[in-house]
């Protein structure tokens, strides 16, 4: 057998190696996210239709078969010269740039992630009775946060959630399509019959319901590739048989949300084209949501080109808004310059909740505890930003206190959904992180203090 022939069989092993690896991995899954094997598999079948998993895959294995290759190099090298000539060769020709690269880029993320900031920890705003105090009920305003990371016990994290004096849950079920062009949603729901994963969700809301704690079923179109925003159909036929699908997936969660006793039910997130392309069809939604769903319902339009568009707001009972606003244009900036940044987004804000007489809520909102949080809230992080930015607790808590200082007292602002809190997150990992939690951060005691009403007004 030459040479070549040799390298090809080894690329076969290697091919099918890996595939075994992503195999185990959806075996693995099977049994850590509350997915029966068949549920798990039947994920792994539909991503073969995703071209970023395609890719992902073949580029998975190219780095296998690189790797296997340099351990077959070396180990010729061992047999047809010796053991000091193969450990020389590893030493300055292998490990040495790839120990060059991992330690310098290491040290640029560690020496970012040096945040010398000392805040003064304020327990008195923390409430302890492992029940939510439901100020809602007195001044109807949301302490809400997306949460993420459920498991078959809640109980804890629940309770963690209480003692900060969040009221509100956002439970965030996704579903599927693959990109922009996609005609079809790939998620398929019966009404009222539920899938593994639906009775996880159920479950998630029970927990919290016997807590005291309401909930907000939100689900997510989550795409491989491109964003839910700028879905881009050619024709009306397409655009209906789209909008068919969507309708089924929300009935579904519509029927879960009525079954659950479910506070508030969101039908969108950042659909704008659809909104856009669609709107009496968004409005025979809403009937066939009502019909089925006694609750309150919202959409969470994008702050940026589609809450002004959105043409059912007065369909609604709140006017939802995904409010990453830009607030600044350069880093650390002061509490004062950022309730600057504020002011004008309010002014708009304020009259646009007059205009159609709805409260607005922030049905997302949230800021990376890095310097530069205020000036692309939207953005999240990447190794390039772990890399330039510098980690800043402070930051992220002024711009939680901008939040509330500009709008908490304000009676057309209905509240928020601080985006977002991971339960499977640990202090250490947090004192590490540049991410949007502000869970073990300032941010959280900050939150604590407002969500428990220890506000300006009492100050």
């Amino acid at each position: 057998m030459n040479k070549v022939s040799k390298l090809l069989l080894l690329a076969l092993k290697v091919y099918a190696f890996t595939w075994l690896l992503i195999c185990l991995w959806f075996l693995v899954r099977a049994f850590t996210e509350n997915l029966t094997i068949s549920e798990s598999y039947k994920q792994l079948i539909e991503l073969l239709t995703y071209k970023q998993f395609v890719i992902f895959f073949h580029v998975l294995f190219l780095i296998i078969y690189f790797i296997v290759l340099i351990i077959y190099h070396f180990r010729n090298v061992y047999r047809n010269k010796n053991f000091k000539t193969m450990f020389k060769q590893v030493l300055f020709r292998f490990l040495s740039p790839i120990l060059l690269l991992y330690f310098g880029i290491n040290y640029l993320i560690d020496n970012n992630a040096n945040d010398q900031y000392k805040y003064s920890w304020n327990t008195s705003y923390e409430n302890t009775s492992k029940k939510a105090t439901n100020h809602f009920k007195k001044d109807s305003k949301f302490r809400g946060m997306s949460v993420f990371g459920w498991h078959r016990s809640n109980d804890n994290d629940i309770d963690e959630l209480v003692k900060n004096n969040i009221e509100w849950v956002a439970v965030i079920p996704f579903f599927y399509q693959k990109d922009e062009q996609t005609k079809l949603i790939s998620t398929k729901k019966d009404l009222g019959v539920w899938t593994h994963r639906d009775s996880s969700f159920i479950n998630t809301i029970e927990d919290l319901h016997n807590k005291g704690v309401h909930v907000m079923l939100k689900p997510h179109l989550w795409m491989s590739s491109g964003w839910r925003s700028d879905i881009d159909l050619e024709s009306t036929r397409e655009w209906d048989e789209w909008f068919n699908t969507y309708r089924n997936v929300m009935l579904h969660y519509a029927t879960m949300a009525e079954a659950t006793s479910t506070d508030l039910l969101c039908i969108g997130t950042e659909l704008k084209t659809s909104i856009k392309q669609q709107p009496e069809q968004w409005k025979q939604l809403i009937k066939d949501i009502r019909a089925i769903y006694s609750g309150k319902l919202t959409y969470a339009a994008n702050w940026y080109d589609e809450f002004e568009h959105v043409s059912f707001w007065d369909e609604l009972d709140y006017i939802g808004i995904q409010a990453y606003f830009p607030l600044t244009n350069h880093k650390n900036p002061s509490l004062s310059e950022i309730e600057l940044g504020w002011k004008a987004h309010k002014e708009v804000l304020k009259a646009f909740s007059k205009t159609h007489n709805k409260p607005i809520l922030f049905t997302e909102i949230g800021y990376r505890s890095d310097a530069a949080t205020t000036i692309k809230p939207w953005e999240w992080n990447s190794l390039g930003n772990l890399i330039i930015n510098q980690r800043s607790t402070k930051a992220q808590q002024l711009a939680y206190e901008a939040l509330f200082n500009s709008f908490w007292n304000e009676s057309w602002f209905a509240g928020c959904f601080l985006w977002q809190w991971d339960t499977r997150i640990n202090k250490q990992r947090s004192s590490e992180s540049f991410d949007f939690s502000p869970k073990h951060k300032p941010a959280q005691n900050i939150m604590a203090k407002w969500y428990g009403n220890h506000n300006s007004l009492d100050e």
